[in-house]
Order: structure tokens, then sequence, then C-alpha cells
């Protein structure tokens, strides 16, 4: 195996290993911080033409000047198209590890009290104290916090625990998750209203969209169009394989890829068996690297029924991501997706 940051590529003919992408660095809320989050940023959006005539001046795009601080009150619109209220953001609880990733990007790590179990990036999220996961949250844990806001995605829950959380006089702002490649600008735009950093967040939403914009472009330039299945793995009691409308397919597509789960049917995701794997026939397996690791790295996996009959299988072709980086649909999304695209396309690697 040979890692590259966060990716490996196994090939049982040889192939060079991927150049990947070097991961987004989060950094912390003060001065300086905002002038980098500044000198990252595109130094022009493209615009489209307007229908005007040969002689009128194209209109300039106004340049957009990260916030030095965050200005409050905001006000934000969540998951149900309600205004929410924030007047304070010294003490945040993030309920979700993507969402988390996009306050540190923002600029505001030094702010978060509290993170779920999914926050994993960057690194300093790992250590601030945990709330449990988003879908089992505990009231009293979090308020135990003194959070004065709380940010997370309409996956959240239970309902009457949000509700007591709200009820304790904490603002809940919830968000819808992605669907979409251009759902990613929208999430870190709706967090960083939500945190009085708007203009910080348009900031990283047009980076974010650049690189994105990058990696499609890659991969429209593909000569071979490989049929790839993700499987999400935790040992021998869950083993899947995603299907449509998991968000895999949304980004093996980009990728320049064909779903394998998608077009054997599966909706979701469902239960690995080897009748799947035959139906799915991947060329490609993609794998998150916590996954590979609880069965045993390449050799378990092809253990698992069916998997050492595919064509991926027979061939070792196995590409494996950082659980959040390939699937947090966030400010690293671009860099991930080219990271997919060289995977998936060797013949683009040069």
């Amino acid at each position: 195996m040979i890692p590259r940051n966060g990716l490996r590529w196994f090939v049982l003919a040889g192939l060079a290993s991927i150049l990947a992408a070097t991961a987004a660095t989060a950094c912390g809320g003060d001065d300086d911080d905002d002038a980098q989050a500044g000198a990252t940023a595109p130094a022009a959006t493209a615009t489209t033409a307007a229908e005007e005539s040969p002689t009128a001046a194209p209109t300039p795009t106004p340049a957009i000047t990260a916030e030095s601080r965050p200005v409050l009150p905001a006000t934000v619109k969540d998951k149900d198209g309600e205004e929410i209220t924030v007047s304070d953001i010294s003490r945040v609880v993030v309920l979700n590890g993507d969402l988390t990733e996009v306050v540190y990007a923002l600029g505001l790590g030094e702010n978060v009290v509290g993170v779920d179990t999914s926050a994993t990036y960057p690194p300093e999220a790992r250590e601030k104290p945990k709330i449990g996961y988003q879908r089992s949250l505990n009231a009293e844990g979090i308020l135990s916090l003194q959070p004065t806001v709380i940010i997370g995605s309409e996956l959240a829950g239970p309902p009457a625990v949000i509700e007591q959380i709200r009820s304790a006089g904490v603002p809940v702002v919830l968000f819808k998750t992605v669907s979409s490649l251009d759902d990613i600008q929208r999430k870190i735009t709706d967090v960083a209203t939500a945190l009085g950093v708007p203009n910080r967040g348009r900031l990283l939403a047009q980076q974010t969209k650049a690189e994105i914009d990058e990696a499609l472009a890659l991969a429209a330039k593909a000569t071979s169009k490989p049929r790839v299945a993700f499987l999400y793995l935790r040992g021998s009691t869950v083993q899947t394989m995603a299907g449509k409308g998991s968000g895999a397919d949304m980004l093996i597509t980009a990728a320049g890829g064909i779903d394998a789960g998608s077009e054997a049917g599966i909706v979701g995701s469902k239960p690995l068996t080897p009748e799947s794997l035959v139906t799915a026939a991947p060329d490609v397996i993609v794998v998150t690297t916590s996954g590979l690791q609880s069965v045993g790295g390449v050799d378990g996996l092809l253990q698992i029924p069916g998997i050492a009959q595919t064509p991926a299988g027979k061939a070792r072709r196995v590409v494996d991501f950082d659980d959040q980086y390939l699937l947090g649909m966030g400010p690293r999304a671009g860099k991930a997706l080219m990271d997919l695209v060289k995977a998936l396309h060797p013949e683009l690697k040069g």
C-alpha cells in the first residue's frame, strides 16, 4: 500500500501511485487568519456576459472583503425556511463533522466548545469535548457546555432533544444536507451567515467552487468510464454497497465514472451480497480508510464473498480515502474530487 495524503491506490499490475492534493489547513480566529483567508481566495470569479450593445462596458464585480471579526446579531434561514437570530458565537457546539470543518475553515475554531464523534478534521477538532453522535444527542450533555449557539444538519436528533435545547434559550440552527455539488457552496455560506461572517463564507465558497470546477474539467478529459462501487465497511457487522441517492453516486459520476451500485438497482445503500457484486461488476472499488482497515486491508477485503470475483477484485483495484475527506462535502471537496478523478483515470495522472 502506498499512502498519499489520505488516499491509497492498489493495483496488481503496479500502477504508479497518485499524487494527492494537499489538504486545506484550517486557521484560527485572529486578524492574521482573516488576512490568510483573503489571500487564498480566488483573485477573480467568472461572470456571464450580458446581452449588451457592442460599446457597453462590462459591469465590474465588486470585491469581497472578509470580516475582521464577526458581525452580530446575525439572522439566517434554517432547513425549514424559518429565520433564526444568533447574537453570541463565543461558545459554539457543532453537531456533525462536516460543519465542524466549515467552522474551522472560517477561522472560528477557537469558538468551538463541543463537537460530535464524526469531527475528525482539522486535527484540533478531535481535542474538543464530545457530545456523542448527531442522531442520538443528549440535551443535558450539550447544555453542560454552556453553548451560545448550536449548528447542525437536518439529521440531528432526536427531535425532542433539539426542542429541549431550544426551550433552554439556546438558538439551534439546522441546515439541509448536501444533495449536489452546488449545495456545498450553500452549506458554507449558510454556516458563515449564521456565525456573522458572511463575506468569509462567500470567499471560501468561491475557492471551493473553483477547485471543484478544476476537478470536473479534468474529469471531462477522461478517455475511460470505469464502473465504480463505493462500499461502506465496519468489520464483519456492516458491509453495504452505495447506490442511487447515497451521495457516493454523485461523486463517482462527477469524477467520470459509472456508479455500479446505481446500475445494479441499489437505492441508498444495501447489504453486500455476492449476487449484488456480480450484478454491479465494478472495475474499481472505493472505500473509506477506516472501513478498509476494519476488514484487514485489501487482502481482508478480498475475503468478503463475491469481491474477489469482480473485475476490481481480480485486479486488486481498490482506492481508499479518509472518511471525512471523501464524504465531508465541505471546503476540501474539490481536492477530494480531484484525487478521485485521478484515481479512476490513471491516464490523467501526468
